[in-house]
This record gives C-alpha cells, sequence and structure tokens, in this order.
C-alpha cells in the first residue's frame, strides 16, 4: 500500500483503521513498509476526503505478495484457492472427514490483528512437529512455503515477509496428545511470535468429549467458546 503524499491532508482521520499500526503520520501520512501486510483495509474501509491510498501493481510481487494473501479476507491463494488464510481448516471435519475416529486435529494460529507474525516465526514449530513425525495438511499455504516438509523448514525468502496471521494444521492419534502437548509447549518457550492453539475431536458415541478431561490434567482449560459442529457432512464425515 502507498499513499499519495501531494494528495494527503495530514488529516490523521486514517490512523485508527490499521489494524497493524502501520500507518504513521509525519508532514503527510505514509506507511510504515516492513509494518505493513497488505490486509487492504486502508482502501476498503477508511473514507479518506481526497482518496490518497493507492495500491500499485509492482508492490505485489514475490514474496511480498504472499502478506496480501495471508492478511486481506478478499484475496484467494494461489496454491488451494481459498480466500482469507487460505485454509478451511480442521474444524470442517464434518464434510471434509479430514481425520477419523482415533485421532486428534490440531491448529497453531500464529499472529492476530494488532501483532501480525513474521512467516519465518513459525519454524521453531514447524521444524518440531517434522521431528516427531507430523505430515502436515497439504491444503494448508504455509505448508507450500516450507523448504522440505519432511524437516519443516521454510523458504529463505520468505522468512521475513509479515502476515496479520497464518495457520499450521495437522493430526495425531489420540494416544499421543500427552507428547504433543509436551513437544508445543517445549516451541512455545522459543517462540518470537503470539499464537493461540487449538484442538479438534469427535465426540463419542455415547455424547462425551473426553479430550476436555485429559486437557484439564495437563493444566489445559478448555474455553467457553469452543466450537461445535453439528454433522451435517455426514455420512463422509462417519467415514
Amino acid at each position: 500500500m502507498k499513499i499519495n503524499e501531494e494528495l494527503c491532508l495530514s488529516c490523521g482521520e486514517c490512523l485508527p483503521y490499521c489494524p497493524m499500526g502501520a500507518i504513521e503520520m509525519g508532514d503527510t501520512a505514509q506507511i510504515n513498509q516492513d509494518e505493513c501486510v497488505e490486509c487492504g483495509i486502508c482502501i476498503r474501509q477508511i473514507e479518506c476526503p481526497v482518496e490518497a491510498f493507492y495500491e500499485p501493481a509492482e508492490t505485489m510481487m514475490w514474496p511480498r505478495s504472499l502478506r496480501k494473501v495471508f492478511s486481506d479476507p478478499t484475496a484467494k491463494h494461489e496454491n488451494t484457492g481459498v480466500r482469507g488464510r487460505g485454509t478451511e481448516e480442521v474444524k470442517t471435519n464434518d464434510v471434509t472427514a479430514r481425520f477419523k475416529r482415533g485421532y486428534y486435529g490440531m491448529a497453531l494460529e500464529f499472529g492476530r490483528p494488532g501483532v501480525g507474525t513474521h512467516i519465518g516465526d513459525v519454524e521453531v514449530f514447524t521444524t518440531t512437529l517434522a521431528q516427531a513425525g507430523i505430515e502436515f495438511e497439504p491444503n494448508n499455504p504455509l505448508t507450500y512455503l516450507m523448504e522440505d516438509v519432511h524437516t519443516g523448514v521454510i523458504k529463505e525468502e520468505v522468512r521475513n515477509e509479515k502476515v496479520l496471521s497464518a495457520i499450521v494444521e495437522f493430526v495425531i492419534p489420540e494416544a499421543q496428545l500427552e507428547d504433543f502437548v509436551g513437544k508445543i509447549r517445549g516451541a512455545a518457550s522459543q517462540a518470537k511470535c503470539m499464537f493461540s492453539w487449538g484442538i479438534v475431536a469427535r465426540y463419542e458415541p455415547d455424547g462425551t468429549l473426553p479430550v476436555v478431561e485429559r486437557l484439564a490434567e495437563l493444566g489445559i482449560d478448555v474455553p467457553r467458546n469452543m466450537k461445535v459442529n453439528v454433522g451435517l457432512g455426514r455420512p463422509k464425515g462417519e467415514d
């Protein structure tokens, strides 16, 4: 994103809108290109009285173009064909049947509006998981950015690109929950960014959800705002 300084009135109306605080005020408003994640909010939401914001085509060349597809919900990922962060996530399991009974889906989401993350910041987690034998969700844009999915190493040319948020997805056997909680906690102690952690589990036929008690024993409280899919994807979801 750019601001036409010849048009800018220095009114400051745009400053509260940027989720990354990338708009800075000097003699005119300017965009900190290191902090800008190309989310497009400044063009879509700000009613600039002189329409000073614009997006020159040359700013969207690789690898900076990654910022837009990971941060702008109207942009579509080339590899997955999905808008936003480029993944439908494991929580759509009742439609996609991504994991079967006896397994948990996991999603680690890095960054958030106001914080963001550099793509390279996820590597401490992806390398840890790869060493443990994890197979990363193939239909996820972060997987395409790995040099080698067997090592979890992120490609050098994309490491410094900053995005609003990105998700790492994978599946583990239910029996290995405690082991992977330990691995993720170990990686978190070395993390340079904020992340949230989601676990996707299937209810048992008797209506119980044993993972909640297992997590409580590990000192993890399940939030009350957890999402519940009602299983409209059957019969595929029963595979």
